[in-house]
């Protein structure tokens, strides 16, 4: 496996090294998140900061603060903080409507919202999120930045529906599952670290290398999270083994093991993921599977691809205390402990 063995301890470090480069923009994001949240209506007040208080690490909107201060966004300046929030705002409202299209009880490890206050108000809110970031963007006014975002959200809920659509295809293509993930997360954590080039007027240069940084970690990212699905050792990140699985997803380890699989295991995918419930003994001859194929590492091995195509994206920029950090972030997506 060699780089891609989790190393817990220097993946944490830049993500901290991140953190504390823009940790005064990143109190302020806060501040502002919380006066975003504000409502007449008191349980959307109540399940909003709820949802936000729950153990979110703010990475996007880092991406977006770490992107602006390397292209050379003033540091005086607010706008940073606006769409940083804005970001941050877009993720949060898509996680709601996630696990109500999921019936998932458990994010990061506590309740989500909708096991605490049904679907429909999670919906709602999730709605009202989206409507506090649409306000942000038109106070914002760059119409570049405002048309980002909002396409942005658009390929969110494709990727969404994309994925719904392919749910229980057990010889789902490789190339349709990058394609949905791409959708669903890479375009957010592209559009996050644009964003901070277009704050500082960049070069489409810059801007493009930006993007192609924020869009390959989003990749390895979601790729790692999918193989950590069937990573038996330990519960990662408060998340549920196995939770894409009796879900019915079907990601990376798996088209893997499909791939290599004779007929009868093939057989055996495709009839587990036709039923409606996955039992406990599907998961365990899956896992064999995993095991059997090295689905996991393999896995992380093709995630680790994308996170040297991020770190070389950055390769244009002169070097700098901004790069080296956000080019140390980019093994994060492979490597973090939460």
């Amino acid at each position: 496996m060699g780089l891609v063995i989790p190393l817990k301890k220097s993946a944490n470090s830049a993500y901290l090294d991140l953190k504390n480069l823009v940790n005064n923009k990143l109190s302020e994001v806060e501040k502002l998140i919380q006066v975003k949240l504000d409502s007449k209506v008191s349980l959307i007040k109540k399940m909003s900061t709820y949802h936000l208080n729950s153990g979110g690490k703010r990475i996007r909107a880092l991406l977006t603060l770490g992107s602006a201060k390397l292209a050379g966004y003033d540091i005086l300046g607010q706008r940073d903080v606006s769409l940083s929030t804005c970001v941050e705002l877009i993720h949060s409202a898509t996680l709601l409507h996630d696990d109500v299209i999921d019936e998932s009880d458990l994010r990061r490890g506590v309740k989500t919202t909708n096991a605490l206050w049904g679907n429909q108000s999670s919906i709602l809110v999730g709605d009202y999120l989206l409507s506090r970031c649409f306000e942000i963007m038109v106070d914002d006014g760059d119409l570049e930045i405002l048309k980002l975002l909002s396409s942005t959200s658009a390929k969110i809920a494709q990727g969404e529906v994309m994925q719904l659509e392919h749910k229980g295809e057990a010889d789902l293509l490789e190339e349709t599952y990058i394609d949905i993930i791409n959708l669903k997360t890479a375009a957010l954590f592209s559009a996050a670290t644009k964003t901070g080039a277009c704050l500082s007027k960049s070069n489409e240069k810059e801007k493009g290398a930006l993007e192609s940084y924020g869009k390959n970690i989003g990749l390895a990212f979601q790729i790692a999270d999918d193989a950590l699905d069937y990573y038996s050792k330990e519960v990662i990140f408060g998340k549920k083994i196995g939770k894409d699985f009796y879900e019915g997803k079907v990601t990376l380890p798996l088209i893997i093991i499909y791939q290599r699989a004779d007929i009868a295991e093939r057989n055996f995918l495709v009839e587990t993921f036709k039923k409606d419930k996955r039992t406990k003994d599907d998961f365990e001859k899956t896992l064999q599977l995993i095991k059997k194929y090295k689905a996991v590492e393999d896995s992380l091995e093709r995630a680790q691809y994308f996170v040297n195509v991020s770190h070389d994206a950055l390769g244009i920029f002169k070097d700098c205390p901004e790069k080296t950090i956000l080019q140390n972030l980019t093994g994060f997506s492979l490597n973090r402990s939460f």
